[in-house]
């Protein structure tokens, strides 16, 4: 094998510098399957942030749906936000493992999510003909941003339906495939897609966004920063918290109606249904609900998902 052929296999260059060993296999995999690394790699990262930040997203989900679990409490006049409220009586109704309601959607949905996520950002990359260390431009960062989460969004949304119903203590279910099973029964292929719309006007912007305020970030950092591997841990998950709250609170409203849709499909067959009646009985307020937790849990998760990423594709050659 030549080493010009080696250099263009994968679509970026490798370090031809180093003698090619054909006699042990996994040298010579080393090189290809760019994107199975990219995925294994965020599929790894996204395991721990979305076990971590799980009970975030739970209450997120119980804020957005009030009449079922957010019940205001009085104080001197005052009315105490939900936020805690739903932690509290979680606690006192599930205990702290009812915290982690909905952990086998999210694991199912989450992981390969971040996996195909970062995957689709590896390929497209490629496809755009950029090398390893080259900058995305702001535009492009958006863009690609965009096109990789839709991809996966689209690819998991019946999972997506799951994880919200699971958390919204609504609907009772025994399993994963038991609630594909009762679903795709009572509500056909329609019902395993209902939201799919403003959930990907929520993931789409969110990850354009996302990338391109993390990569535009990341660019300003003086790039000797970045030499020492404890520096740029934090530098990049700095620059994660930096970039996830600006786009998470663009995409919040989008997550509301994503919310109503997947929990109330008869109710709310379109966004537009579920935006009109957000508006008339919450006002614009209404469209942010659930914005604390999902702010945290969206930076948070982002943050340390592209940390561990960025530290696993540099120490398995993708960087």
């Amino acid at each position: 094998m030549s080493k010009e052929l080696a250099v263009f296999s994968d679509g970026w260059p490798i370090d031809t510098t180093a003698p090619l060993d054909l006699s042990n296999k996994s040298s010579v995999d080393k090189d290809y399957h760019p994107v199975l690394k990219a995925f294994l790699a965020g599929s790894f990262s996204g395991t721990f942030s979305t076990i971590l930040f799980q009970p975030l997203d739970l209450v997120k989900t119980r804020l957005q749906n009030p009449s079922q679990h957010v019940v205001a409490a009085t104080v001197n006049s005052r009315i105490q936000p939900g936020m805690i409220n739903i932690f509290a009586n979680i606690i006192r109704q599930e205990h702290v493992a009812g915290l982690w309601r909905g952990m086998v959607p999210s694991v199912a949905r989450c992981v390969p999510g971040v996996g195909l996520y970062f995957s689709s950002l590896h390929w497209l990359k490629v496809k755009l003909g950029k090398t390893r260390n080259q900058d995305l431009g702001a535009m492009e960062a958006i863009a690609l941003g965009v096109v990789a989460r839709t991809m996966s969004g689209v690819a998991l949304i019946p999972i997506t339906v799951i994880k919200t119903r699971y958390e919204s203590g609504v609907y009772k279910y025994n399993s994963l495939g038991g609630a594909l099973k009762a679903i795709y029964r009572a509500e056909g292929i329609r019902g395993l897609s209902c939201g799919l719309g403003p959930t990907l006007a929520r993931d789409a912007p969110f990850s354009g966004l996302y990338l391109m305020f993390y990569t535009q970030t990341k660019q300003a950092v003086p790039k000797e920063w970045m030499q020492s591997p404890s520096a740029a841990s934090v530098i990049h998950f700095s620059c994660g918290i930096v970039a996830g709250i600006a786009a998470s609170l663009a995409t919040n409203p989008a997550d509301v109606l994503k919310t109503k849709m997947q929990l109330y499909p008869e109710k709310f067959p379109n966004a537009f249904s579920a935006a009109l009646y957000v508006h008339q009985n919450y006002g614009f307020k209404g469209y942010f609900k659930g914005a604390v937790p999902r702010m945290l849990r969206r930076t948070l998760m982002a943050a340390m998902a592209w940390t561990v990423f960025e530290e696993i594709t540099r120490s398995i050659g993708l960087k």
